[in-house]
């Protein structure tokens, strides 16, 4: 079964779909992200949840009656303050992000009676983002308490922790070495060339292919990604129980069935996440050719497990052991739905 998963980013398509039973019919699921190298990914990521907090307050002048004014924008900013001071207070895995998505208005001298803050949370699972969700909701409710505004607060989204599974791992790094890899064209590795131009400061050794390897094997691999404007090989693969800190919906289709998945390369090594850089070679050759290339390892892995099936009770009793038997509980609340609650 090929299903399409929309809005992996922002919008936690994964999630909502495993919410509907989409992947409950299942026996295992494959899955692979573009990247810098190719590598299959271990440990786990991060689960996250999303919330908008929308104050409002009493719009006045601001030199002729700034006692009448309440200013939303000030409680915005309280509550960004009050979250600077909670991170004291966390795990070093945790972590709180938040973008003004409203500051009120453009004049300084009206005091804005609304201001929005967008709030992303993560932290190792979605039990320990619900605890993180209630401080900083109370965090905003004290905000709107000390301006005399009201905060309206807008959960939007989140996502479960990726829960690994070894015996699909391997299966899938049997796979890349079992399909040829990419060739490229003198074009392809010139323009590759002239990306990495771009971003000679970064340091790929942060790149999300070399997340699972540790010790001096990864400062040599980074210093390969240094003198190749594309990876040619596969980065060998070892089972490991690690925290990457990044978040993904796949996690959410883990909790459902045994789930594993790789990295296809599809940029310059090095190329930094959500960059211009990484979109500006989304449709290049060498992407497509990691996109053909991807889609012959899953074909690979889905052919050798019609042909040995045991790896499907494998990697179901790893899954089960995993979760200790318990079902998926979905992190998004049954009333929310896809954009509900994004702002026109």
């Amino acid at each position: 079964m090929l299903l399409g998963c929309p809005a992996e980013e922002g919008g936690s398509g994964k999630t909502y779909l495993a919410r509907a039973g989409v992947f409950d019919a299942l026996d295992l699921a494959l899955a692979w992200h573009p990247g810098g190298g190719n590598a299959v990914v271990t440990g786990s990521m991060q689960a996250n949840c999303q919330a908008y907090f929308r104050f409002h307050g009493i719009s006045s002048h601001a030199a002729a009656t700034p006692h009448l004014g309440r200013s939303a924008l000030d409680a915005v900013e309280l509550m960004n303050v009050g979250a600077n001071y909670m991170r004291e207070h966390i795990e070093s895995t945790d972590r709180l992000h938040y973008a003004i998505t409203d500051s009120g208005g453009t004049s300084p001298n009206v005091v804005q009676n609304h201001a929005e803050v967008l709030y992303l949370i993560r932290s190792t699972n979605s039990k320990k983002v619900q605890a993180l969700y209630d401080r900083v909701c109370k965090i905003a409710q004290g905000a709107a308490l000390m301006t005399e505004t009201q905060v309206e607060i807008c959960f939007d989204k989140a996502c479960s922790n990726v829960l690994s599974n070894s015996v699909l791992e391997q299966l899938l790094y049997e796979s890349m070495l079992a399909v040829p890899l990419p060739r490229y064209t003198p074009d392809e590795l010139a323009f590759a060339h002239a990306i990495q131009d771009t971003f000679r400061q970064v340091d790929p050794i942060n790149d999300l292919s070399l997340m699972g390897v540790v010790g001096p094997r990864k400062a040599q691999l980074a210093q390969r990604y240094r003198e190749l404007p594309m990876a040619d090989f596969v980065v060998e693969h070892r089972h490991q129980e690690i925290n990457i800190p990044g978040s993904s919906d796949v996690g959410d289709c883990s909790h459902v069935v045994p789930t594993a998945q790789f990295i296809g390369a599809c940029f310059a090594p090095g190329t930094p996440a959500h960059s211009w850089q990484m979109v500006a070679q989304g449709k290049s050759g060498a992407a497509v050719k990691g996109m053909l290339y991807a889609a012959q390892v899953l074909a690979h892995a889905g052919r050798t497990i019609l042909e040995h099936p045991a790896l499907v009770q494998q990697a179901k009793a790893e899954f089960l052991e995993r979760t200790a038997g318990a079902p998926y509980v979905c992190p998004i609340p049954p009333e929310i739905l896809p954009n509900r609650h994004a702002r026109p």
